[in-house]
C-alpha cells in the first residue's frame, strides 16, 4: 500500500518499502493472531488486516494494534476504518507494552515497530504466550540492534535473520533529479523453536 493512502499526523510511520519487507518476513498465514506492538499510525496493522482479508481469513484471524500515544490511537482507528473496514477482528489496544499484552490471546505473528525501551520484556512476554511465535522487529538504532543480538545469544530457543533495508527516493532539484537517502532500517526476524528442532528462515 502506498504511504499516501494513510492518515499520518505527526507520528513516525513505517514506510512502504520497509513495510513490504517486514510483512514478507512475517509470513502471515490464514488463522494468524497478529500483534503490532508500538503500532504508531497503524500502517503495518492495517496492511496486515488487508492481506489477511484477501486470504479470506477475516473471520478466523485477528489483528491487535497496541499503541500508547493518544494521537496514535486516533490515527489507527481512522486508518482502519478507512482502509480495512471489512476486517471484523481488528482490535485497538491502548496502553504500554508489555503490561497490556497479558490479557491478549497468544500471537502467532508479532511486529515490533516501537518498544519504548521495553524490547526485552516485550519479547519475553511474546515467547511466554507462544514459544514458537514469529517476531519481526524494525530498528534504526545500533543500541536496539545490539539488544536484539544479546537476546539471540541468551535465548537459544530462537532462530534469527537480520537484514538491512536502505532506500533512496528520487527527488526533483530544478532541471535535475537526485536520490535522497532514507534512514537505513534493520529488519530482525526471530522465530521460536522447540528444543533440538531446526527451522529454515
Amino acid at each position: 500500500m502506498r504511504d499516501c493512502v494513510f492518515i499520518r499526523g505527526s507520528l513516525p510511520m513505517t514506510k512502504s518499502e520497509v513495510r513490504a519487507v517486514s510483512l514478507s518476513k512475517l509470513e502471515l498465514t490464514r488463522g494468524a493472531i497478529f500483534w503490532d506492538v508500538g503500532a504508531g499510525t497503524g500502517s503495518v496493522a492495517v496492511e496486515a488486516a488487508v492481506l489477511l482479508g484477501q486470504m479470506g481469513a477475516g473471520t478466523d484471524s485477528a489483528v491487535y494494534a497496541i499503541e500508547k500515544e493518544p494521537e496514535g490511537i486516533r490515527l489507527i482507528r481512522q486508518n482502519q476504518e478507512r482502509l480495512a473496514p471489512g476486517f471484523c477482528n481488528f482490535h485497538l489496544v491502548e496502553g504500554k507494552a508489555p503490561e497490556v499484552l497479558k490479557p491478549l490471546p497468544p500471537p502467532s505473528h508479532v511486529f515490533i515497530g516501537g518498544s519504548g525501551g521495553g524490547l526485552r520484556a516485550i519479547i519475553q512476554s511474546v515467547l511466554e504466550k507462544n514459544p514458537k511465535a514469529r517476531i519481526v522487529i524494525n530498528t534504526v538504532t545500533i543500541e536496539t540492534l545490539t539488544e536484539c543480538m544479546e537476546l539471540i545469544r541468551e535465548l537459544e530457543c530462537l532462530e534469527y535473520e537480520i537484514v538491512q533495508v536502505a532506500v533512496s527516493r528520487m527527488e526533483r532539484a530544478g532541471r535535475y533529479h537526485l536520490q535522497k537517502a532514507q534512514n537505513p532500517i534493520y529488519v530482525v526476524t526471530l522465530q521460536g523453536k522447540e528444543p533440538g528442532s531446526q527451522i529454515m528462515m
